[in-house]
């Protein structure tokens, strides 16, 4: 895939008009686009105005699934930290179809974030994504060797402004006759850990309204 196809340059002011393209490239259903991408945020002074611009993407994408699946989006957790630890390709504990829009903000400690397409992957294979990851445990080397071909490591990521990564990270198996999210992995590699600086992520996990379902995040 192209830097193109996975890199936005977003602010206040075109985030509403990016906002279909940003859903069809995390929420998909098939194979055809990436299952994530990162978004450079400009136009915002603090982190308070960075938190609410997520909010409002949020929103926008909640009316975009309304439209396309009949029910919104609604937050399952919501939290701000400071992470320095390298991590392995994982997911973030949610229900089969679910998403993460994670808010770096800038920092001095220089970091990756990596994807594996893990679905594809054991679309490829025959298998759910759920039995690749029993029977092939990225956390293990021999289960990294077979996800190798499908991991992209993101080319626009940067510490020094920013920015939103957007995640599918889903476990639902494909099926052509009913669509649903297919997920990737994730993992962040910390290039220059500094413990007198910070490195801050407002991370949210987002997933479809089921009915009757209460909003767990205000």
């Amino acid at each position: 895939m192209t830097t193109d196809e996975i890199c936005f340059e977003g602010s206040l002011s075109s985030i509403t008009s990016q906002a279909e393209d940003i859903y069809r490239k995390v929420c998909r259903t098939n194979f055809s686009e990436p299952g994530f991408c990162s978004i450079a945020v400009h136009e915002v002074n603090n982190s308070a105005e960075f938190r609410q611009l997520m909010v409002d993407l949020k929103n926008l994408l909640s009316e975009i699934h309304l439209r396309e699946r009949g029910t919104g989006l609604h937050y399952l957790s919501a939290g701000r930290f400071d992470q320095q630890v390298t991590t392995k390709f994982h997911l973030d504990g949610g229900p089969p179809e679910c998403f993460l829009m994670l808010g770096y903000e800038p920092s001095s400690v220089r970091s990756q974030v990596g994807i594996a397409d893990y679905a594809r992957c054991a679309f490829d294979r025959g298998i759910t994504p759920e039995e690749l990851l029993q029977r092939h445990n990225p956390m293990f080397q021999a289960g990294y060797e077979i996800l190798r071909p499908y991991i992209t490591t993101i080319p626009c990521f940067s510490n020094t402004h920013y920015q939103i990564v957007c995640i599918n990270n889903s476990f639902a198996p494909y099926s052509h006759g009913n669509p649903r999210w297919q997920g990737t992995l994730h993992i962040a590699e910390i290039l220059t850990p500094d413990d007198s600086a910070r490195r801050i992520i407002n991370s949210t996990m987002i997933a479809p309204i089921e009915p009757g379902t209460p909003e767990v995040v205000s």
